[in-house]
C-alpha cells in the first residue's frame, strides 16, 4: 500500500481529483451552449436554414441577464424568415436549460462556415459580465447539387431500417411453415395406412 501511495504519478492523480472535486463543489455557474443548424430544400433554387441554440447551466448557482447574440449570418447571404438572431432572458437557474431558434432563407449557393454564438451573463459575485461561446456548426453546403434519388433507394432505406426485424419474422414464419406442413415421408406413410 505504501508503494502505491508513494508513486508520484498516483500522487498527481489524487491531487488532480481533489482539485477538481473542490472546483466542482464551488458555487459557480458553468454555462454550456450547443448550436445546431439544418438545411431544408424548398425547391431547386431555395433552401431554408433552421438554427437552434440550447444553453445549459451545469453549475451550482443562478446566472442573471442572460443574452444570446449570433451575428454569424451575413445579411448578403441570408434573410431572416422567423425569429431573431439575438435573445435575452432574465435568469437561468442552476441545472436549467434555455432554447432559442430561428429560420433563415439562403440567397446564394456555396459553403458556409458559421461562427459560435456569444452568450453573456451576470454572476452575482462578480462585477463584470461573463462570456461563453456555443459550439460552432458544421460547414453547410447551401443549395448544393444533390444527385437524383434512385428508384430503389426507398427499398434500401427500408431494409437498412427494418432489416433485422424482417429477418426474424421471416425465420419464425419459415419455422411455423415447416412444423405445420407435413413432410413427404409422413405423407407416404399416411397413404400406405389408408390402403
Amino acid at each position: 500500500m505504501e508503494t502505491v501511495i508513494g508513486n508520484p504519478f498516483i500522487k498527481a492523480l489524487i491531487f488532480l481529483f481533489l482539485v477538481s472535486a473542490t472546483t466542482a463543489a464551488g458555487d459557480a455557474p458553468f454555462i454550456i451552449s450547443h448550436k445546431k443548424a439544418s438545411l431544408t430544400r424548398l425547391n431547386s433554387c431555395a433552401e431554408r436554414v433552421s438554427v437552434s441554440i440550447d444553453i445549459y447551466n451545469q453549475g451550482f448557482s443562478t446566472v442573471y441577464d442572460v443574452s444570446l447574440v449570433d451575428d454569424s449570418w451575413p445579411k448578403d447571404l441570408f434573410d431572416i424568415i422567423s425569429g431573431n438572431t439575438s435573445k435575452s432572458w432574465e435568469r437561468l437557474d442552476a441545472g436549467g436549460i434555455l432554447s432559442h431558434s430561428f429560420e433563415l432563407d439562403a440567397k446564394r449557393q456555396g459553403m458556409f462556415h458559421g461562427a459560435p454564438a456569444v452568450i453573456t451573463y451576470r454572476v452575482p459575485t462578480k462585477v463584470s459580465l461573463q462570456e461563453a461561446y456555443s459550439t460552432p456548426i458544421l460547414p453547410l453546403d447551401i443549395l448544393a447539387e444533390r444527385p437524383t434519388e434512385n428508384k430503389l433507394d426507398w427499398l434500401q432505406r427500408l431494409l437498412a431500417k427494418y432489416g433485422s426485424q424482417i429477418s426474424v419474422v421471416s425465420i419464425v414464419l419459415l419455422f411455423i411453415y415447416l412444423v405445420a406442413t407435413p413432410s413427404k415421408a409422413s405423407a407416404a406413410k399416411a397413404s400406405k395406412k389408408k390402403r
